[in-house]
Formats: structure tokens, sequence, C-alpha cells
């Protein structure tokens, strides 16, 4: 039987050490290779070919978040799986929006990590009952008629309304106590979702939503 490809991305070459260590004992998983950035990864990707690619969020040169995304268009059938030390949930959820299959902690159990990539290679999706529980409710707090419609995050409609009121990154990271880093990641997933190109688009959106009063 084939082994699950995995490609290991994380700045820290002591984790990735670990992490192929721990998967060196399963028997039906193998890293087929290791990049210290997003950039490393995707110029290896196209070689490598792995079945899933077990990223992190906070790297030079290219972030995790940007990685993630770039990866799901340019190669749809690979499965990212998040690997983080942060458990910031509206940052889980830009990065599931953004194509990653599943999530799990650094400081989780090397079980865990092997529970998630298999389910991420198996089923399609792995994630902590925590952030399971999230994501149904999420779905379920959706308001009827709105299936249809893009789906903003509680977070994503605040930061669009700053937009809108004509705050620069830095003035709504400041706000909402963000790394500028975290507000252009969400500007970006925010357009993405309504298929809209710069802030201009964006303050006539919240205009006709009434997220802002003219």
């Amino acid at each position: 039987m084939s082994k699950i490809r995995v490609l290991l991305v994380d700045d820290h070459a002591v984790l990735r050490e670990g992490l192929r260590s721990l998967i060196t004992l399963q028997p039906d998983i193998e890293v087929v290779g290791e990049a210290g950035d997003g950039q490393a990864a995707l110029d290896l990707l196209g070689t490598l070919k792995p079945d899933v690619v077990v990223m992190d969020v906070q790297m030079p040169v290219m972030d995790g978040l940007e990685a993630t995304r770039r990866i799901k268009k340019e190669f749809p059938e690979m499965r990212v799986l998040i690997l983080t030390q942060h458990d910031n949930r509206e940052y889980v959820f830009s990065l599931l929006q953004a194509g990653a299959v599943g999530y799990v902690l650094k400081k989780a159990g090397g079980a865990e990590v092997i529970l998630a990539i298999r389910g991420a290679y198996h089923e399609g999706a792995f994630l902590p009952p925590s952030i399971a529980r999230e994501v149904m409710e999420r779905y379920i707090q959706r308001a009827p008629g709105e299936a249809g419609r893009p789906h903003l995050t509680e977070r994503e409609t605040e930061v669009l309304r700053l937009i809108a009121d004509g705050q620069s990154n830095k003035e709504i990271a400041e706000r909402l106590c963000l790394s500028v880093k975290t507000v252009m990641a969400h500007c970006t997933n925010i357009m993405e979702k309504l298929d809209l190109h710069n802030r201009a688009e964006l303050v006539k959106y919240a205009i006709r939503q009434g997220l802002i009063s003219v």
C-alpha cells in the first residue's frame, strides 16, 4: 500500500526534525521533503507532489496563509494541514477559508498530529472538537436566505466596517489589537469572498449592505 506523502513547511529546523522523526515511525506515512517558508514549499510541490502539506503560519518570505491560498489555486488536489502554536479562532477561520483542510496546535501530542495527517488525507478534513463545533455553529447561525450570499465572519465584518470608515490597516490593527499582517489577511479574504478588487469597491459594498451610515 502506498504511503501518505508529506511535505513539512516550518521555519524552525528543530521542529521539522522532530516531526520527521515522529512520522518515520509510522508505517503508512513518509516525509518526502521540507521547506523553511511558503515560497520554498511552492517551489517543491511540482517535483515532490506531496499528498499533505503540513504548514506553519508565521514564516519569513511567504507566510502560511498566502502559501495555502496559492496551493489551493495551483494544486487543488493537495491537502494543506495547518500546524501552529496560535489558537486564534479568527485566524483559523481565515486559513480554512484560504483552502486549508485542517488545523492542529503544535502543543498537541504526537498522536494527534499523526491523526490529523491521516484525517487530512483520508477524510479531506481534520479539526479539533472545539473548532469543529464552532464551524457548525457558524453554519447553523446563518440567516435563512443567505445561502447564496458570501458569508463574512464576525471579525471580517468588523474589519470591513472600519475600512469603509476610512481607517488604514495600521489604524484597524491598533483598534482591534491585531497585527497589520492579520488585518491584511482579512482584507484579502473579504475581497476574494465578495469578488471585489479595491477599497473603493469595499466601501460601496458596505454602504449597500447598511454596514455604515452615509
